[in-house]
This record gives C-alpha cells, sequence and structure tokens, in this order.
C-alpha cells in the first residue's frame, strides 16, 4: 500500500477516529495525540491493512482499544466523573437542554456511553457497532436501549422538577 491508498483508504477516517476517541477521553489533546498514535501503528502496518474486510470497523477499534488503554494508564475517567457529576450539572446549567443532555451521556457506563455515541450521533448500524466494540448485536441493542432509557429518565426527572419550580413561583 503507498501513500495515495493509504490516504484514500485509512487517513478519510481520521474525522470520525478522533470524535469517537474524544467521547471516550473526554479531553481534545488526548483525543488528537490516541489519533496519531493509531495512524502511526497503522502507516506502520499498511502491507498488511488489506487482510481486514471493513478498515473502517478495524480503525474505530483501535481507536478504542488505544483511548481504553490510555485511560487505564492515566486514570482519566475516575477524574472526569468526579468533577462532573449531574446533580451540579442541573442547578448550573438549567435551559441548556443540549449541554445538559450530552453531559447525561457522559456520565453513562462506557459500554452504554460508546454505543450511543456509535449509533446516535457517528449513525453506525447495530452490526458495525457490535465490530467496533466487539460485542453482540444483541448486547449492543441492550446496551443502546439502556443508555436511552437512563437518558430519558434523567431528563424527566429534570422536566418535573423544573416544572415544580415554575408552578411554585407562579403562585
Amino acid at each position: 500500500m503507498n501513500q495515495e491508498q493509504f490516504k484514500n483508504t485509512v487517513f478519510i477516517h481520521k474525522d470520525k477516529l478522533f470524535r469517537f476517541a474524544k467521547r471516550i477521553l473526554v479531553d481534545e489533546e488526548e483525543a488528537f495525540d490516541a489519533v496519531q498514535d493509531v495512524m502511526m501503528r497503522l502507516w506502520q502496518g499498511k502491507d498488511r491493512l488489506h487482510l481486514y474486510s471493513n478498515l473502517e470497523a478495524f480503525c474505530m477499534q483501535s481507536i478504542k482499544n488505544e483511548a481504553l488503554n490510555r485511560i487505564k494508564k492515566d486514570k482519566i475517567r475516575a477524574d472526569f466523573v468526579q468533577q462532573h457529576q449531574v446533580v451540579p450539572l442541573i442547578e448550573s446549567k438549567i435551559g441548556n437542554t443540549k449541554e445538559i443532555i450530552v453531559e447525561m451521556i457522559s456520565s453513562l457506563p462506557e459500554k452504554q456511553r460508546l454505543v450511543m455515541h456509535l449509533r446516535d450521533v457517528e449513525d453506525y448500524d447495530i452490526d458495525e457497532i457490535g465490530q467496533v466494540l466487539e460485542m453482540g448485536e444483541s448486547a449492543v441493542r441492550v446496551n443502546l436501549m439502556r443508555a436511552r432509557q437512563k437518558v430519558r429518565e434523567q431528563l424527566t426527572k429534570l422536566f418535573d422538577y423544573e416544572g415544580q419550580k415554575i408552578k411554585g413561583i407562579g403562585r
């Protein structure tokens, strides 16, 4: 595989890889570094890439593994969860539903968060998500359903709380 072929088959996925890495790692610079490292490894193994039937899924799987390794090494996720909890978020950002939903998704368990990102943000099919995350199709569906259900429950609580506050003000 030459440089032009690599650019047209692998490098075209760099933006998706970055968004996925950023969803996992949260930190933009860390995500950028992860994508660079994966791209370097893919370039170094360019002569073996033809062995993969779905190169995009392989790239996404590679970035997932790199990001998870970085999380384990640096314990970024533990710091993030500690600093960004849903309750303080709701109190400080009332009225900005999109940001609240993004934070709710970020607070989901890892598998649910990744499945929801790949399905609802990146628009992957269930079988593609299964390939990327190395999960069965039914496991992907269950995690997606649970993730959506948790976000829905949190939003319902938030809107009920807001409704109560509005009723209290109007009296």
